[in-house]
């Protein structure tokens, strides 16, 4: 198996919205996408599926060290391999690569977060730099795309969290704002022992507003000129949005469950939002 199949498998695999969106690009940009994807799984997993904190460590260390024998010209796993050709034509920087790993590893430090802000710093390690680097292997001509990549990857990891709450409390991690649960009366036991009520309710429509707000944002940001390169962007927006009206319609029944869209209408989702150019 070539380096290229090795991630095309991992991102398939997954199961994920972004690879409808990975479909549309050009060969070349598709396949640094993916590597992108594939790494992030990686270290993704590397927290998620090991169950002794001091392992994962000396994994994400690892992980440390092969991104920098990747920037050397040196990698040696299939997904550095996949990816280290990419790194100069699309502007991929080696710190934002870094930064990744530091999200992950933000996992095994922290599985609370006081407010927003703390909550936004980590949604920025984790997506909003995944973000930056993905919309620099879309295309980018002015850097004002950037900014919109940073804020829309803030808009996905809010959806996730918002998906996930119940599966990340299962996990022992909450990354709902502490202060907000306590403005909603909403107790970490309530969330860790799956109890939905009104309360829940309110701070879930509270989560989402913001959400929405922030997927707003984004899109006020995106320049004319690099929309269309952006495209890819916008595909998953539109499915992650409309995750987030089938939560709401659901009245945010997320403790017990883990709502999602089947396949088929993910790739209508980003088809539609392709043909509108």
């Amino acid at each position: 198996m070539s380096p290229d199949e090795y991630c095309q498998q991992k991102t398939v695999q997954s199961g994920s919205s972004f690879y409808y969106s990975f479909l549309f690009l050009p060969p070349e940009r598709r396949r640094a996408i993916t590597a992108l994807y594939a790494f992030c799984r990686e270290v993704d997993d590397t927290v998620d599926e090991c169950t002794d904190q001091s392992i994962a460590r000396i994994k994400l260390a690892w992980w440390r060290t092969e991104l920098a024998a990747m920037y050397a010209g040196a990698p040696t796993h299939p997904v550095t391999q996949a990816l280290q050709p990419h790194l100069a034509v699309y502007n991929l920087q080696e710190q934002h690569m870094q930064a990744i790993v530091d999200g992950m590893e933000m996992d095994l430090d922290q599985t609370r977060y006081l407010d927003f802000p703390a909550m936004k710093r980590y949604c920025w390690h984790v997506a909003s730099v995944v973000g930056i680097l993905s919309a620099s292997i879309f295309g980018v001509t002015n850097p004002k795309t950037l900014e919109y990549a940073e804020q829309l990857g803030l808009a996905f990891q809010l959806t996730n969290i918002i998906r996930d709450v119940g599966e990340d409390a299962r996990k022992g991690r909450i990354y709902l704002p502490v202060n907000e649960l306590q403005q909603f009366g909403v107790t970490a036991a309530d969330l860790l022992n799956a109890r939905h009520s009104d309360k829940f309710e309110n701070l879930m429509r509270f989560q989402t507003e913001r959400a929405q707000k922030v997927y707003d944002e984004a899109f006020a940001l995106l320049p004319k000129e690099d929309r269309r390169a952006q495209r890819p962007g916008l595909m998953m927006a539109a499915i992650y949005r409309t995750v987030l009206d089938e939560i709401e319609r659901d009245n945010f029944h997320v403790l017990t469950q883990r709502i999602s869209l089947t396949p088929l209408r993910k790739l209508w989702l980003a088809w539609k939002t392709y043909i509108r150019g």
